[in-house]
Parts: structure tokens; C-alpha cells; sequence
């Protein structure tokens, strides 16, 4: 049977440090629909009121602060013992369960999990690839990269590195098409997009006279998943704009070419390892957010 208390009873903290239901949906990256599931079925099992909500917000009722204060205390208690087993050992253990985006995941994390894995012998390590900003709780996720602007939330965020996208086509493709001379002409191109939660990507800014100017791209082909969108770039189907860690080295060796160098915006944005801040402490993430910031210190595709 499964056991949800600890996952309701995280809910309903992040309810109340958040200040309330949009703010926790943000914090733990699902609906508020699926935060107000979860709180009923807290109320239900536990067969009172925890809380008063009305569109300005909620109230918690005297069971609800007796409940939160508890929750707050159990929540680090379980942190705090599996901190301490691993603080005991001479090194990190466990399970390390990380979620990162399909392409940065299979071109950046995966070849230097080896490296890590040999310095920290005693651990394992879980490693989930999507595309997808997966729940840190509902998952079970200790650390998970993020790509681009963070939302606002309570996850505590770590920097590994800039992160800059450059437009590119194939050889291919321009031989077939040409190129666009300006963003504007971009219109008469086919660009491959997004589809799904990175749909505002399909938004390509160009550093203009007048300052910068987002285009929205069109096309033949939407998809969810980053390498599908590489794999149809290289093969000629269309524009595409493509993050640093896999344009530079493909138009160092002239498998991509750039495009509208000349209007080139600055993203700023970054890749960021992020964590629930109640797990700060545990050697395991530290340990491996820390190895991350020295790999990536230098960005190895510079």
C-alpha cells in the first residue's frame, strides 16, 4: 500500500511557506488543481479543516498550526537521518536520483558520471532524462538541471553555467533554401519549434538598432523532445535555434552553419542545478552539484 503522508504533508508546508496555492504549484511544479487534490485528501484522512481558503487566500484553523508546526518538524527529521547516515561515512552514500533535459543530459551529464562515480564509490546513482520539468516531491528527484530562467519558486538554485543559443541550419539545407539575410526573413523559412511546456522557446530574440526584437518561429515540424529537433536540423528539415553545448562543436567541424550572425542577441539565461531547500545538507547532492560547478566551470564547448 502506499504511503502518501510525507507527500501530503510536504504539500501542505509549501502551501504555507509559499503564502499560498499558486505559489506552492510553483514551488513543487505541478497544478493547483493537484495541490488542492492533495490537501482534501489530507483533510479527509485526517478528519478535520486544516485550513480556510477563500480567493484572497487561506487561513489555518488551530489544528492546521498544531499540524504545520509537526510537519515541519517530521519533514527534518527525515532529513536529518539520512544526512547523518551519510556524514558518518568517510564518504557519500545512497541513492542520488537527478532529472535533466534529454539533449544537455545525454551530451553533458551522462559522459561524466564515470569521473563522479569513481570518486564516490558507495553511492548510486538514478538518472532520469526528459524534457519535462519533473516534481522534485511527486518524483522523488534529489537534483535536477534546469535550462533557461528559473520561475520563481522556493527550490534553492545553483549556477553551473551560461547558456547561449545560436540559430543554425545544415550545409544541406542552405543549399536547398538559402538563408535568410535578416530575422524578418526568417517568415519565408521553415524553422523547427517546440512543442509543449518549452513552447516559448519558439520566441527567437535578435539584437536589433532599435534593440531586441523577438521573432516567432514557423514551420512543418513541432516536437517535445530537444535531440528529435537536433536529429531534423542536421538532416536539412529546417532552421533551428540550437544551444551552445551542440552548435559550437557542429559548426567547428562544419556540420551546421550559422545564421544572422550579425543580429545575434545575448541570452541570459543559465543552466542551473536545483534542490528542495530542506535537502541542502545532504552530502550526496552537495557532492554532486559541487563536482558539476568544476566541470562546468569552464564550459567545455567553448
Amino acid at each position: 500500500m502506499k504511503d502518501n503522508r510525507l507527500l501530503e504533508m510536504r504539500v501542505f508546508r509549501s502551501v504555507i511557506d509559499g503564502g499560498g496555492f499558486t505559489a506552492a504549484a510553483h514551488i513543487l511544479g505541478v497544478s493547483q488543481s493537484s495541490i488542492s487534490y492533495t490537501l482534501d485528501n489530507l483533510e479527509k484522512r485526517l478528519g478535520v479543516r486544516l485550513m480556510h481558503r477563500s480567493t484572497r487566500g487561506f487561513r489555518l484553523t488551530e489544528e492546521g498550526r498544531k499540524f504545520a508546526a509537526s510537519c515541519a518538524e517530521i519533514i527534518a527529521l527525515v532529513d536529518q537521518a539520512e544526512g547523518a547516515i551519510a556524514t558518518a561515512k568517510s564518504h557519500v552514500v545512497g541513492d542520488l536520483r537527478v532529472t535533466a533535459p534529454i539533449a544537455f543530459g545525454t551530451d553533458q551529464i551522462v559522459p561524466r558520471i564515470p569521473a563522479f562515480l569513481q570518486r564516490h564509490a558507495g553511492l548510486n546513482m538514478i538518472l532520469s532524462l526528459d524534457d519535462q520539468n519533473a516534481n522534485l516531491i511527486e518524483e522523488n528527484f534529489d537534483v535536477a538541471i534546469r535550462m533557461g530562467r528559473l520561475t520563481d519558486s522556493a527550490l534553492i538554485s545553483k549556477k553551473i553555467c551560461d547558456l547561449q543559443r545560436i540559430v543554425v541550419a545544415s550545409p544541406r539545407f542552405i543549399s536547398n533554401f538559402g538563408k535568410p539575410k535578416t530575422p524578418q526573413d526568417l517568415a519565408n523559412f521553415n524553422c523547427l519549434m517546440w512543442h509543449g511546456s518549452r513552447e516559448h522557446l519558439n520566441r527567437w530574440p535578435f539584437q536589433t538598432p532599435t534593440g531586441v526584437q523577438n521573432i516567432v518561429a514557423n514551420g512543418n515540424f513541432r516536437g517535445s523532445n530537444g535531440l528529435t529537433l537536433v536529429q531534423l536540423c542536421l538532416e536539412g528539415v529546417g532552421i533551428m535555434r540550437m544551444a551552445e553545448h551542440l552548435s559550437l562543436p557542429l559548426i567547428r567541424d562544419g556540420t551546421l552553419v550559422p545564421l544572422l550572425k550579425e543580429y545575434q542577441a545575448i541570452d541570459n539565461t543559465a543552466i542551473h542545478a536545483v534542490y528542495l531547500p530542506e535537502r541542502h545538507l545532504l552530502p550526496k547532492i552537495r557532492s554532486f552539484i559541487e563536482y558539476l560547478s568544476e566541470v562546468f566551470r569552464v564550459p567545455p564547448w567553448k
